[in-house]
């Protein structure tokens, strides 16, 4: 009688394990995270994140962070994803007014992702996104709030292993850094805490 051979995993199953190390990441005291409605129609199977700065643990002069992080599981590997599993993450923060005239600020956000990915080890292809600095005034009744300005970072990115705890720490690095907090790992640079100008 020859040997069973073991069935392969089903899509649920690998979902599930995909889950389990979303679920395993280790994230920074600043963040209160929690599990949220996934988007629909993008992928046959998905879990989301949200994450705010937690106001207790923010510091005074700075303004609040925000993001979201997707994981979406198609087996049949959609065109141009380059594997079966997709990350799709947001970050948001307010800047002070003049960080958001630096003309590099993107870049800046931008390798913030980078960086915090590679020095947790995540491995990836398929990287894309787009960092957005907006600035704004405030007129008539609003121009007592004076002027603002804010950096929006919105990636994509395909792990090359199922372990996705390194890649959720990873965003939760750039969600911290983006709010004004320093980087846990050394040899980058965080923007200074925005201190409110508006009254």
């Amino acid at each position: 009688m020859s040997p069973t051979t073991p069935s392969a995993p089903t899509a649920q199953e690998v979902f599930d394990s995909l889950v389990a190390s979303v679920e395993r990441a280790v994230l920074r005291d600043e963040l209160a995270v929690a599990s949220i409605p996934a988007p629909t129609g993008l992928a046959p199977f998905a879990h989301a994140l949200a994450a705010d700065v937690n106001p207790a643990r923010h510091a005074d002069d700075s303004d609040l962070g925000t993001g979201r992080i997707v994981m979406l599981y198609d087996p049949e590997a959609p065109e141009g994803w380059g594997g079966t599993v997709r990350i799709v993450c947001f970050a948001q923060a307010p800047l002070e007014t003049d960080i958001g005239l630096d003309p590099f600020v993107t870049d800046v956000a931008w390798s913030w992702l980078v960086d915090a990915l590679a020095a947790r080890g995540a491995r990836y292809t398929a990287a894309s996104g787009t960092a957005t600095k907006v600035l704004s005034t405030g007129y008539g009744e609003l121009a007592a709030q004076g002027s603002g300005a804010q950096i929006e970072l919105r990636a994509s990115w395909t792990p090359l292993d199922a372990d996705l705890a390194a890649h959720v720490e990873g965003w939760a690095e750039l969600l911290c850094m983006v709010a004004g907090y320093p980087p846990l790992h050394e040899g980058v640079t965080a923007l200074p805490p925005r201190r409110s100008d508006r009254g």
